[in-house]
């Protein structure tokens, strides 16, 4: 069956909106008709081979959507059923799975170098992080399916299967932020705006956003930031400023760049917290002297899909998004439809793109 799909032909190529094959479901895999998906940096990143991915490839990894049809064995949804991808799945066996990190699974990924459909010229296409939710509809394994929160508007649900359980999981598991705390947050884009909220949520005090467009402050401001910063060299000091001099309890990096990196961990006041979530490539070296750790006392960590248990933590993140606590809307700044998928990708690599929400 021939669906259109936003494929990417080789690392560092611009996205084609085409026809491809997929094929109906074979042993436990379930085919998913998408009600809409997400764009965000992760995708970028991809794309232009900061992470690795097996090209040519359908990209898009946090969707939402009906199921259409289901294979041999599958138990656990029905043709109606409505669905959140998960694309990284944790395979329940490893020592990372074994320690209940199910986010650091060794697994999770295997699948993104399967063929699971192809171009109408017969070329194999694999799946970009598993799911492939940037086309019209995708096949995957039952183990990257959850069920949709009720409640939940479809297309809003797509957020809660990375954007949102990322930020939230960086506040709320990684970094444990405590009520009265203060909190900076750095990048205003989905990540950091579900950050933002996230602790708001948690309860902290001061929410200070940092970002490097002054266009932004009212997006944070919206999602719970009491101060805004416009990013520049002397961020941290005026961080400190906003603390009494003492810098955040807690920072959140959402960028994945050295000089951010270092900007967020200077910010912190002496045994603060930094948890960095950003993705940044291998030339993004961030450096550090011996005495400045001993001296500071402070906490570095990487911060992955949240550390969140997504099966545990979507039921929790639904019931805030009922209460009126979560604001899935305010994490989009643009909604566009599969042929804008290109258009959103330039926007980025321009530095002018924002949270992009793809609506089928």
């Amino acid at each position: 069956m021939a669906v259109r799909a936003a494929v990417l032909p080789a690392i560092g190529s611009a996205l084609e909106i085409t026809e491809i094959e997929l094929p109906e479901p074979g042993p436990g895999r379930v085919r998913v008709r998408l009600a809409a998906a997400g764009v965000c940096h992760s995708d970028l990143s991809l794309s232009d081979g900061t992470m690795r991915v097996p090209v040519p490839a359908v990209l898009g990894h946090e969707g939402a959507g009906t199921v259409v049809a289901v294979g041999e064995g599958v138990t656990g949804f029905g043709v109606g059923a409505e669905v959140v991808l998960n694309w990284a799945p944790a395979c329940g066996s490893c020592h990372a799975c074994s320690l209940g990190e199910v986010w650091l699974c060794a697994n999770a990924l295997n699948g993104a170098g399967d063929v699971y459909a192809s171009t109408v010229d017969g070329v194999a296409l694999h799946p970009g992080l598993n799911v492939a939710a940037f086309a019209e509809e995708t096949v995957v394994p039952e183990s990257c399916l959850l069920p949709a929160p009720p409640g939940v508007p479809l297309a809003d649900a797509a957020l809660l299967g990375c954007a949102v359980l990322t930020g939230y999981g960086a506040v709320h598991h990684s970094a444990q932020v405590r009520r009265g705390e203060t909190v900076a947050v750095f990048g205003a884009g989905g990540v950091g705006l579900a950050a933002l909220q996230a602790a708001r949520i948690a309860g902290a005090s001061r929410i200070i956003a940092v970002d490097v467009s002054p266009a932004k402050e009212e997006l944070a401001r919206a999602a719970g930031a009491t101060d805004y910063v416009v990013a520049s060299d002397t961020t941290a000091r005026e961080i400190r400023a906003l603390t009494g001099r003492a810098g955040v309890d807690v920072a959140v990096e959402c960028v994945g760049r050295a000089v951010t990196i270092r900007t967020a961990w200077e910010s912190t006041r002496r045994g603060g917290r930094t948890t960095v979530v950003g993705i940044g490539g291998k030339d993004q070296q961030v450096t550090f002297n011996a005495l400045e750790l001993f001296h500071w006392g402070r906490t570095l960590s990487g911060c992955v899909y949240g550390n969140a248990n997504p099966a545990v933590d979507l039921p929790v993140l639904a019931e805030h998004v009922r209460a009126g606590r979560l604001d899935l809307g305010a994490l989009v700044t643009e909604r566009i439809g599969l042929d804008g998928i290109p258009a959103a990708f330039e926007n980025m690599l321009a530095g002018k793109g924002g949270r992009a929400l793809v609506v089928f």
